[in-house]
């Protein structure tokens, strides 16, 4: 489980990278993963300091962290 979730990980980080920000919605909608899956991969990267997600009208948006746009 650890390696899909590090896998969709990476795909929520170019998604971002691509994007700037995107709702919890569409980043499942277009990643094509499950709902859990997406909000598993998005603790670890907030954990991790690589993406702020706050809440916009009761939807989380996610952006990546100013540090970690390189």
């Amino acid at each position: 489980m650890l390696t899909h979730i590090g896998i969709t990980a990476g795909e929520i980080w170019q998604y971002l990278d691509q994007k700037e920000s995107a709702t919890l919605d569409e980043l499942v909608r277009n990643i094509k993963k499950p709902r859990e899956l997406v909000l598993m991969s998005l603790g670890w990267l907030s954990r991790e300091g690589h993406v702020s997600v706050g809440d916009e009208h009761s939807n989380y948006v996610a952006r990546l962290s100013s540090s970690s746009h390189a």
